[in-house]
């Protein structure tokens, strides 16, 4: 590999761990607009439990990985709200960039071989 583009992947990893650890714990937690546009046309009470209306949001149901261990943007088990999205952040870096290595690496191993 080509040493200023193995710079330039470290580079890019790190800053991705960067901001997967560190500024995912300052990212806002209001509704995102596929929530907020799932929410109109329901009222709701202060907790936002859903007290009337006729909106998407009623027909919501939990997903079936909602248990797992990185369910809600954390690790369970971790009872620190910044670490564990930060954690959680960054092991999800970390597993993107394995698995597009890999399939790199193999894209790679199969057009260097001779053709018969």
């Amino acid at each position: 590999m080509n040493k200023k583009l193995g710079f330039f992947l470290l580079g890019g990893l790190l800053v991705s761990l960067l901001l997967a650890g560190v500024v995912s714990s300052f990212a806002s937690s209001s509704p995102d607009g596929l929530d907020s546009a799932a929410r109109e046309g329901c009222t709701f009470d202060a907790d936002g439990n859903i007290t009337g209306g006729t909106c998407m949001a009623q027909n919501e149901q939990e997903h079936q990985l909602g248990g797992g261990p990185l369910a809600d943007y954390g690790i369970k088990g971790i009872g620190n709200e910044y670490l564990s999205t930060g954690l959680s952040g960054v092991l999800g870096v970390l597993v993107t960039f394995g698995i597009g290595a890999g399939v790199f690496w193999l894209v790679r191993r199969r057009t260097r071989e001779p053709a018969h």
